[in-house]
């Protein structure tokens, strides 16, 4: 069969599905992709698997279609079992008419759900400018939340899986060469290649340690929605194991690379540092560029598949172009950047930890810079919550000393792995100023280390307005400890009782 060959004649269910959704009422709508068709009506939606080979997935008989929609119900009740009701026959009667389920012939199946807004899909959100950071934040966690319950599958993953991920892509784009062209894939297997052999044996590590898992497996904005007032994932990849059981930052790697795509790289920031603050999975972020041009990979085979399905020649043009759009995002992925070490020290209340996060997305390779903050390593260390309140004695000499050391293992450990890194503490000691600089040095990376100066009552302002940040820092701490500065100080001042794009501006001038 070639890929996207059309196996059955469904034309009798689908108009079934039609009439269905018209006698439910309320507005309607048909949503077509390259494996499923699915029909609105009323508070319902009905999703039809088309009957379509793909190498990447078979559809091609009602009997892998059933098996298809029962795993799809049993799956995204996981992390959506309100919307996902049923898989249900459209069965023959003995007059040769169809209804949804009943005694007669199945002659196909389909997934049945309770209908949600679509506006209120990541996707469409974002094309309107109506995600905001708060929405990405409660993403994190709601992902962060799913990895942490779903089902370890050592049999899965490591090496093996990702490179046949690889060289099925790679094969896959060089079939159709009239869209992507010879060079581009070749340059791209041979970077994918090189990460490969690098990173084979800590994929491996990974798999043994515990981090593959049960995933959603396709994990992008138009599988994201608002249910009850939070962000809900549905539409999980039900139809190959190989495709699902995978490591937990792999999975994460499709929404990062989907908000990269879109030019949101802000986002892409602050969900995967969101994310590694819930998990402290630092240990595979080595992988992570392999793991975006893998997704970016994947896309652009999708998108060159669809439009060997489209009838009409403008929008067959327009995939193939998105195709070639992403197989340049892939080979981007896979290119080094040299990781530099950035302290940013201050008062409490000084603002550190916002400009932080709005220079992180334009620091490095993409996603942009990984933020280690010292108030999040010593929740961590004390096993509680980012938003809980620490007792008194986790503030004790000891353990400061055990928050920071801590800290800089973890800046060594993410400069090993390439990225660069923001380390957002306090730093009033120049011990600890010496050894964040001692650390770049063994590291083998750049330092540049800054100081943010704020008056205190400009702080004090700061820190009584706070609410559900991980800083236990208190306006009383602020006044009975007006500055905690110690020594020479060789960071670059700068001056934060601005707006924050204007300290950011500052900051990232002495980069």
């Amino acid at each position: 069969m070639k890929p996207g060959e059309i196996t059955q004649d469904q034309g009798a269910a689908i108009a079934f599905l039609a009439e269905l959704a018209e006698r439910e009422g309320g507005e309607r709508e048909r949503i077509d992709t390259h494996a499923a068709i699915v029909f609105l009506g009323g508070e319902f939606a009905w999703k039809l698997k088309r009957a379509v080979w793909f190498p990447f997935l078979d559809f091609s008989t009602p009997e892998k279609r059933r098996a298809a929609c029962e795993a799809e119900v049993r799956l995204n009740r996981r992390t959506a079992p309100e919307i996902y009701l049923d898989c249900r026959p459209i069965a023959r009667k003995a007059d040769g008419s169809l209804e949804l389920g009943g005694e007669g012939e199945p002659v196909d199946w389909v997934v049945v759900m309770r209908r949600f807004d679509q506006a209120l899909l990541f996707d469409r959100m974002a094309e309107r400018g109506a995600l905001t950071a708060g929405h990405i934040t409660e993403l994190a966690d709601e992902i962060a939340d799913f990895h942490a319950a779903a089902e370890a599958r050592p049999d899965y993953g490591g090496a093996a899986a990702i490179r046949w991920i690889v060289e099925d892509d790679i094969a896959e784009m060089a079939s159709m060469p009239e869209t992507f062209g010879e060079a581009a894939v070749k340059a791209l297997q041979h970077l994918s290649d090189d990460s490969l052999a690098r990173y084979a044996g800590l994929l491996d590590e990974r798999r043994q340690a515990g981090f593959v898992r049960h995933c959603h497996g396709d994990l992008h904005l138009r599988n994201i929605f608002i249910w009850k007032g939070r962000p809900a994932l549905f539409d999980c990849l039900e139809f190959d194991e190989k495709l699902s059981c995978i490591d937990v930052l792999y999975d994460l790697a499709f929404l990062l690379m989907d908000l990269e795509h879109r030019g949101r790289r802000d986002f892409a920031n602050l969900a995967l540092n969101r994310y590694l603050q819930r998990t402290g999975d630092l240990g595979g972020l080595a992988a992570m560029p392999l793991f975006l041009s893998c997704r970016a990979a994947i896309r652009a085979k999708v998108e060159a598949s669809g439009a060997l399905m489209q009838q009409d020649q403008a929008a067959a043009e327009g995939m193939r172009a998105a195709a070639r759009d992403y197989l340049s995002l892939a080979t981007a992925f896979l290119a080094p950047h040299a990781p530099m070490l950035i302290g940013v020290g201050g008062e409490s209340g000084s603002g550190k930890s916002t400009v932080a996060a709005a220079a992180a997305p334009r620091l490095g390779g993409a996603p942009g810079a990984l933020i280690l903050r010292s108030d999040v390593t010593r929740k961590r260390l004390f096993g509680c919550r980012m938003e809980d309140p620490l007792p008194q004695e986790a503030y004790s000499r000891d353990a400061t000393a055990r928050t920071y050391g801590r800290l800089i293992e973890d800046a060594k450990a993410a400069l090993a792995a390439g990225m660069t890194v923001i380390a957002d503490a306090v730093y009033a000691d120049p011990a600890e100023r010496e050894a964040l600089e001692q650390a770049a040095r063994e590291a083998g990376a750049a330092f540049r280390g800054f100081w943010i100066d704020v008056p205190l009552e400009v702080r004090v302002e700061r820190v009584s307005g706070r609410r559900g940040d991980a800083s236990d820092a208190t306006v009383e701490f602020l006044r009975a400890h007006p500055a905690r500065e110690q020594g020479p100080m060789n960071w670059t001042r700068v001056q934060g009782g601005g707006e924050v794009e204007e300290v950011v501006k500052r900051l990232l001038d002495g980069v």
